[in-house]
């Protein structure tokens, strides 16, 4: 791929979209100047989404994501955090059904001495977004500038934003057009977006929480081990200490799915309580940017010291000081009537005696939307204080008439709608489910094992 373009060569985005249509591999010329034309807004949306679409249906070859990825960073400014003592490590997850573990990081890992500058998205399709979960918190400002951002990063070792203008401004737009196009299950399109974002952070290490099954993006676990595999190549390209975990999304993370009451269930993690899934997956992935992050010598000794972190208060300490420096009102760490309530509440109820044997995850998540708690168009906005809790998990044992969920809801039409899917996404088996997917799949990257 030709590094500089010659001085006769233009560019046409109809040329790109039908060369990719095609099957062709484009040049970085030609990825450059599509992403910055977009990003200027000289092409419109629908010319856009023709080659996003061309590129679900006909993939990318390495280089082609390689440059795209580079092509999104240097959209942008690149922070330069080098001023700070601390080493710079980040998380990102693929994103999953109440996967809220970046709340829980963030502060965990900085009150472990390693600096978290956290460059988070929003609701993507079925899944929920870190920013969302964050402006349930009553005055909780995401949109703080990058001065603002190193303020509070350099006061207490973490910070959690989404995208300014100034970092990956092509990220931004594509991510939001590819909510509403169908178009975001590409392994090369994740893959530019979370590493533009990631890489334009200033870190010196990334951990990535890679999600396979029903409610991933990736269903297989051989898909979800590609999207790994080219991150952590990505990375590693660009001189970053980066490891991958594949994880489990065959059912929800935890208990609560929505914006109000991830935080809550947060929370919960932060006070050494919370579902035993959660726990466990945050401890494991503070180990990893713990090693990574060169204050602790293995992975088992930082799911230790997170311990600890966690038992002695100072995790939630960390977390309230973040909340607080960001605007919002720290009263809601410690009082979840804070934060937003729905107006009323829905029980749905086992039809039978049996055990639950599958749920399908995506299908909650998608009911979590349409309750509010995403958005079904670009427009819509998030209501924070819908969502669902579920009292079952799989293999659990569960009696007719008895709860296997709350809906809470302020609009009774959405309401019949997710309940209607919720319902259909229950399987009551006559006995209990034997097969027990680990919560860990395994570990990719230089860093971990690999196989």
């Amino acid at each position: 791929m030709s590094q500089t373009p010659p001085t006769t060569q233009t560019f046409r985005a109809i040329d790109v979209i039908r060369k990719k249509r095609d099957g062709g591999e484009l040049s970085r010329y030609e990825i450059e100047s599509l992403v910055n034309a977009y990003t200027r807004s000289d092409i419109p949306d629908y010319q856009v989404s023709a080659w996003l679409m061309a590129v679900v249906l006909r993939g990318m070859t390495r280089a082609e994501a390689a440059a795209l990825t580079d092509a999104m960073l240097r959209s942008g400014e690149v922070l330069d955090l080098s001023s700070l003592p601390a080493k710079k490590v980040d998380k990102h997850s693929t994103g999953g059904v109440g996967d809220k573990t970046s709340l829980v990081l963030a502060p965990l890992a900085a009150a472990a001495g390693v600096a978290v500058p956290m460059i988070s998205g929003r609701g993507l399709g079925h899944t929920g977004g870190t920013l969302d979960k964050l402006e349930a918190i009553p005055g909780f400002n995401v949109n703080l500038s990058l001065a603002q951002f190193r303020r509070v990063l350099e006061t207490c070792g973490c910070a959690m934003i989404g995208q300014t203008a100034e970092i990956a401004p092509a990220d931004r737009k594509l991510y939001a057009l590819r909510d509403v196009t169908g178009t975001v299950e590409s392994p090369y399109l994740i893959c530019a977006s979370i590493m533009s974002k990631k890489l334009a952070e200033g870190i010196d290490a990334l951990v990535l929480d890679v999600k396979t099954g029903s409610g991933a993006f990736m269903k297989t676990e051989k898909d979800a081990a590609f999207l790994a595999e080219l991150m952590v190549e990505t990375g590693e390209r660009m001189g970053k200490l980066v490891v991958a975990l594949i994880t489990d999304m065959d059912q929800p993370l935890g208990c609560r799915i929505g914006n109000a009451l991830e935080v809550i269930e947060a929370v919960e993690v932060l006070r050494g309580e919370g579902p035993k899934d959660l726990r466990q997956l945050c401890l494991e992935l503070a180990g990893w940017m713990l090693h990574l992050g060169g204050v602790s010598d293995t992975v088992a000794e930082g799911r230790k010291q997170s311990e600890k972190l966690i038992a002695s208060g100072k995790a939630l300490d960390k977390f309230r000081q973040m909340v607080e420096l960001q605007g919002g009102d720290p009263r809601a760490v410690d009082d979840p009537k804070k934060l937003p309530q729905a107006r009323h509440a829905m029980m749905l109820s086992s039809p039978k005696d049996g055990y639950l044997a599958s749920l399908q995850c995506e299908e909650v998540g998608i009911a979590c939307v349409i309750l509010g708690g995403g958005r079904e168009r670009k427009e819509d906005s998030v209501d924070p204080a819908v969502g669902i809790v579920l009292h079952k998990k799989v293999g659990d044992a569960v009696s007719a008439g008895e709860p296997l969920a709350t809906i809470y809801y302020n609009a009774e039409t959405r309401a019949a709608r997710a309940r209607q899917l919720l319902e259909e996404s229950y399987r009551i088996a006559d006995s209990r489910v034997l097969e027990n997917r680990p919560l860990i799949h395994r570990v990719i990257g230089k860093t971990g094992e690999k196989n």
